[in-house]
C-alpha cells in the first residue's frame, strides 16, 4: 500500500535545509581577515611605498593626507610598513598554531591511546609544561634559539603546544571509551583504521575553534617577542618590531606604535570573534 505525498509534503521534503547568515560582528570581523590576508599576500595593491625606504627630511610627520598614519624616525611611512607587516605577522601567527600542532597531536594520541604508562607519563609532561605561562616558556626558547623569524615562530609555537596538548589528551581519552570505537573494534577494524577514521576527526572538531582563535593569540606573543628585541629585526616592517621601535619616541610621535598596535588589537579580536561564530555554529550542528 502506497502513501500519496501532498504538493505541501513534497515541497517540504525539498526544501534546502536554512543557512543563517553570521551576526554584523561575525561579518566585520571575517571582513577584515579577508582584507588582512589579501594585504599580506599583495601588499603592493594597498602600500603606497617601499616600507624600507628612508627619507629623513619627512621624519617623525604626523598623519595626514600624504602619510596616513605618519613616518617614523628615518621618513619610513608607517601605513606602508603596517601593511607590509600583515604578511610576517600572519605567518607568525599561522606558523606558531601549525608548530602547536605538530606537537601536541602526536603527544595528545600517544597519551590517549598508549596504555596506562603513556597516559599517565604524557600527563605528567602536559601538566609541567602547562603550569609555565606561554610567554615565558616561549621567552626561554626564543633566547636558546636566537632572534629571527623562523626561531620566533618555533618559540611560540613550542609555547602554545602545551595547551593544544592537554585538549587533545582530554579528547582522545573521552573518544576513546564511545560505543562506535568498541563498535568498530568488534567489526574487525584494525587500529590504525580506527584511529584515522573514527578518533582523530572528532579529536580535531573541537580544535577547529581553538585553533582560528589561537592564530591571534599567537600574533600577541610574536609580537611581544620582538617588543624584547627576540624577532624580526629592525628594520623589519613586523608589527611587534615597530612597537620595539616607536616606545622611545612615544612622547613625541604616537603613531609610532598606536597604529602597530591597533591592528595586533584588531587581529586578534578578529580571529576570536570568528572562533566564537564557528563554535556556536558547531554546536548547533551537533546538538
Amino acid at each position: 500500500m502506497t502513501i500519496p505525498l501532498s504538493t505541501s509534503t513534497f515541497a517540504q521534503s525539498r526544501r534546502l535545509p536554512k543557512v543563517s547568515l553570521p551576526p554584523v560582528g561575525a561579518s566585520l570581523a571575517m571582513l577584515f581577515l579577508i582584507v588582512l590576508i589579501a594585504a599580506s599576500i599583495w601588499p603592493d595593491l594597498f602600500a603606497t611605498s617601499n616600507p624600507l625606504k628612508i627619507a629623513p627630511r619627512l621624519a617623525f610627520r604626523p598623519p595626514g593626507l600624504g602619510h596616513p598614519f605618519g613616518t617614523d624616525q628615518s621618513g619610513r611611512d608607517i601605513y606602508s610598513r603596517v601593511i607590509y607587516g600583515a604578511g610576517q605577522s600572519l605567518l607568525l601567527g599561522v606558523g606558531a598554531v601549525a608548530v602547536s600542532m605538530a606537537l601536541a597531536i602526536p603527544l595528545g594520541l600517544i597519551g590517549g591511546l598508549g596504555g596506562r604508562l603513556a597516559e599517565r607519563f604524557i600527563g605528567w609532561v602536559l601538566d609541567v609544561l602547562f603550569s609555565f605561562p606561554t610567554l615565558i616558556l616561549a621567552l626561554l626558547f626564543a633566547a636558546h634559539l636566537g632572534g629571527g623569524i623562523g626561531p620566533l615562530i618555533v618559540a611560540t609555537g613550542v609555547g602554545n603546544a602545551p595547551g593544544y596538548g592537554r585538549m587533545i589528551f582530554g579528547q582522545t581519552l573521552s573518544v576513546r571509551r564511545a560505543g562506535y570505537i568498541e563498535a568498530a573494534r568488534m567489526l574487525g577494524h584494525s587500529p590504525l583504521r580506527i584511529i584515522w577514521r573514527q578518533i582523530l576527526p572528532n579529536v580535531m572538531r573541537p580544535l577547529i575553534v581553538m585553533v582560528t582563535m589561537g592564530i591571534g593569540q599567537a600574533i600577541v606573543w610574536s609580537s611581544a617577542l620582538s617588543f624584547l628585541g627576540l624577532g624580526a629585526q629592525p628594520p623589519a616592517a613586523e608589527w611587534g618590531t615597530m612597537l620595539a621601535m616607536g616606545r622611545d619616541f612615544v612622547s613625541r610621535a604616537w603613531w609610532l606604535t598606536v597604529f602597530p598596535g591597533l591592528f595586533i588589537v584588531l587581529t586578534t579580536l578578529s580571529t576570536t570573534v570568528v572562533g566564537r561564530y564557528l563554535q556556536r555554529c558547531l554546536e548547533g550542528r551537533t546538538s
